[in-house]
């Protein structure tokens, strides 16, 4: 089996090219949703040969979840440029997850091929969800802002796999306001000690 390149070790044009691929494939899951993501249609989008796309990505899972990580990212830094608003760390830990879904609801097939592609037991794709989560872990901690409540970081981390949660359910034909519902009382429980957290709060 071809050996993955790091994408820490690329060149600049090899890192454009990386994510070339990565666009490809999520335009073809924006598009299809999961079985729509083939890697022959995935090079052809990207402009590449099949060999460039699994220099990069040992899989479909691989590729599909190297793509959530790339969105986590941006989902990211925009809350560095806008971060999140709220009295209480709870509001404001419910507006960043509610953000993240609002962008989820407006391409419901890519968010279900990239959830599907968290499922993988690939290595690769394992650590691209490893990745995901401890960036999830340092936006929710960011939106708490200071002082953290005592074991934050294991606070953090549930309400990551809460909204990982939450996404699954959705995917699988939870109401919205469910999700909202769910979120909010996690926030709650875990940040604010029984204080009330309204589900979206005015955000759209």
């Amino acid at each position: 089996m071809q050996q993955v390149a790091s994408p820490n070790k690329l060149t600049r044009s090899q890192q454009e090219r990386r994510r070339r691929v990565i666009d490809a494939a999520l335009a073809l899951g924006r598009e299809g949703g999961y079985e729509a993501v083939q890697m022959r249609d995935v090079a052809a989008g990207a402009n590449v040969a099949m060999g460039t796309v699994y220099r990069y990505f040992s899989s479909k899972d691989h590729l599909l979840s190297a793509g959530l990580l790339q969105w986590v990212e941006m989902l990211d830094e925009r809350l560095s440029e806008e971060p999140a608003v709220g009295s209480t760390p709870a509001q404001r830990v419910v507006e960043v997850l509610n953000r993240s879904m609002r962008v989820m609801e407006r391409q419901p097939k890519l968010a279900a091929a990239l959830l599907t592609a968290l499922t993988s037991s690939d290595p690769a794709a394992v650590e691209c969800q490893h990745e995901v989560a401890e960036l999830m872990e340092s936006i929710i901690t960011r939106a708490v802002g200071d002082p953290h409540p005592d074991e934050m970081p294991a606070r953090a981390r549930v309400l990551g796999h809460v909204w990982h949660s939450c996404l699954i359910g959705w995917v699988n034909g939870w109401p919205v306001e469910r999700v909202d519902s769910e979120l909010a009382v996690a926030a709650g429980l875990l940040l604010a000690l029984g204080e009330h957290v309204p589900a979206r709060q005015a955000l759209c």
